[in-house]
């Protein structure tokens, strides 16, 4: 989620007004995602008003979510309070979160070539955290950003669920990442195989989407707090959770390739994942992803999910 620091007047948003004639005093828009806007009603609450994600849904996102906190975690997740429907759109009520953004995304701040070792060491203590929760049922019933499906529906292990998520996402548009990438069908297949051959892996929660923005920090630089979950939180091996942690810490900056390759090395070491393991999710999140934003060289996240392919020893073999 980007974070969004101007204020908005209630005749710009008229969520602010909704909020205020409920009694919330001081109600201000905090941040935006994919899935939705995010508001301050003060008094330790937020709301966030969701898109196109259908109530039943939510029950089940509400359930992860609870699955997760029930464990001690040293930072805090997000909680649902209460749901209200507003003439077809979901707005839920959760806990407001403590502590800043790590950083802003990379979209939009020059991120250094020398990676910092707070940020290393934040980011290893939440995928350390998060690989402790052990994945639930509820999280297994979760549905990832582009899909029609529960990833884990007919499946009983995380990798035979990715490789068909894989195969169905390629079908979605693939013949338009084709055009950019040669032997693309290929280099689908051979992304199948590889995730088919993982060993067996503990299943635990998976956020999917560790950008600098979904982690909070306090003055100090630990974390306190991850938010944002949904984009693709599922129950899955940590080493996935890894891998694409490392990918999308700097997805646009100049040294991103380098970012991406340092992270890969340090999770690899510090966490104990096989560096081929690695590189085969990372393959495969470029190839379920590609298409969820827009399609063509003019989409950003399409840029990145081709460049990443281009340079992938799984997919490019």
């Amino acid at each position: 989620m980007e974070t969004i620091p101007e204020a908005e007047t209630p005749g710009s948003d008229p969520w602010l007004a909704f909020f205020a004639d409920r009694g919330h005093t001081g109600v201000r828009r905090i941040g935006a995602g994919v899935e939705g806007v995010v508001y301050s009603l003060g008094e330790g609450l937020a709301a966030k008003v969701w898109s196109g994600r259908p109530p039943g849904d939510i029950e089940v996102t509400r359930q992860v979510y609870a699955d997760i906190a029930r464990h001690p975690l040293p930072f805090a997740t997000p909680e649902i309070l209460d749901v209200e429907d507003h003439e077809g759109v979901t707005v839920t009520y959760e806990r407001e979160l403590p502590g800043d953004s790590m950083r802003g995304d990379s979209a939009h701040e020059a991120y250094e070539r020398r990676l910092l070792p707070r940020h290393n060491d934040a980011l290893l203590g939440v995928l350390r955290g998060l690989a402790c929760v052990p994945g639930t049922d509820a999280m297994r019933r979760m549905t990832v950003q582009g899909d029609d499906r529960p990833l884990w529906r007919d499946h009983d292990c995380f990798r035979s669920a990715l490789a068909a998520l894989v195969a169905r996402a390629a079908a979605r548009h693939g013949a338009v990442l084709a055009a950019q990438l040669p032997d693309f069908e290929a280099g689908v297949e051979r992304t199948r195989k590889a995730l088919h051959a993982l060993p067996d892996a503990p299943v635990a929660a998976i956020h999917g989407d560790l950008v600098p923005p979904n982690i909070h920090v306090d003055a100090a630089g630990r974390p306190v707090a991850v938010l944002d979950f949904g984009f693709f939180t599922t129950a899955g091996d940590p080493a996935f959770e890894a891998a694409v942690t490392a990918a999308i810490w700097d997805m646009y900056g100049p040294h991103a390739e380098e970012h991406t390759a340092e992270l890969t090395r340090l999770f690899a070491h510090e966490l104990g994942y096989a560096p081929a393991t690695l590189t085969t999710y990372q393959a495969a999140y470029a190839l379920m992803t590609y298409d969820l934003f827009g399609l063509g060289d003019r989409d950003g996240h399409f840029r990145w999910c081709t460049e990443q392919l281009r340079r992938n020893a799984v997919f490019s073999a």
